[in-house]
């Protein structure tokens, strides 16, 4: 993912409310959200170059995210793929601390990102680009290219834009909605990442759009508090065309 955006036990029906957008190249190879044969308990879009995720949930109520740290000099051809630590996570059983902890090293081998991470009891924050990981309190989040709650502009607008969209639910258009702002942000409030001025303009928006690299994914995550998942995605070709839309809905199963 390239934009997050969490409400962490702001909403009284509505402990976990997620709004996440996937930017990627559009010749990668990717498989779009469902249930995985290999994993059933997983349901999650796939990378089919690397086998891993971008974001995730389980029938027991795992949910997991990342988002790539956007540092050129740092990048290393070669490194562990990312989306194997969500696929990690979401197969697992780990507190989310402890998921953590046990990924650390290898967590250093791979190049920049953020993750994210719940277990319906708490939701905890990693990069291994600084910070230490830690537990969130209750409140609105959001994350694009660097570190947890970074002032970019499509950050700040995005987290304004989902505090005012839970007041819709259960209607969730508003937050499919913020997810398709393809506004540009002026210069003067760009991040300088190390990538050319064009390049930052077009990734400045919470939409990308360009005719070979730009949103390819639109999800939206709402858990209830009777424990009703609902997880719908929608897809994006080159042009901002509109692809498959997968909406799932399932109520949790106990954790035992």
């Amino acid at each position: 993912m390239c934009l997050i955006l969490v409400a962490w036990r702001v909403h009284a029906d509505y402990p976990l409310v997620v709004a996440a957008n996937r930017d990627e190249f559009f010749a990668r190879p990717t498989a779009p959200a469902a249930f995985w044969n290999d994993a059933p308990q997983v349901l999650a879009g796939r990378d089919l170059d690397a086998g891993g995720t971008w974001m995730g949930v389980t029938r027991s109520g795992r949910f997991a995210a990342l988002t790539n740290f956007r540092d050129p000099a740092q990048n290393r051809i070669g490194a562990p793929s990312r989306g194997a630590l969500v696929a990690g996570f979401l197969r697992g059983r780990e507190a989310p601390q402890t998921y953590f902890e046990g990924i650390a090293a290898r967590g250093r081998e791979c190049n920049g990102y953020n993750l994210l991470a719940c277990d319906g009891e708490t939701l905890c924050w990693s990069s291994n680009m600084g910070g230490r990981p830690r537990s969130l309190a209750p409140g609105v989040y959001g994350v694009s290219n660097h570190l947890l709650d970074t002032p970019w502009p499509k950050v700040g607008a995005g987290k304004t834009a989902l505090a005012h969209a839970l007041g819709s639910l259960p209607d969730d258009q508003p937050l499919f909605d913020l997810l398709q702002d393809d506004g540009i942000h002026p210069d003067e409030h760009l991040p300088q990442t190390g990538i050319p001025l064009d390049w930052e303009r077009l990734l400045s928006s919470a939409f990308v759009k360009s005719p070979d690299y730009g949103t390819r994914g639109s999800t939206v995550l709402c858990v209830d508090r009777d424990g009703w998942t609902s997880f719908d995605e929608q897809t994006w070709l080159p042009g901002a065309q509109r692809g498959t839309r997968q909406r799932y809905r399932f109520r949790g199963e106990i954790r035992g």
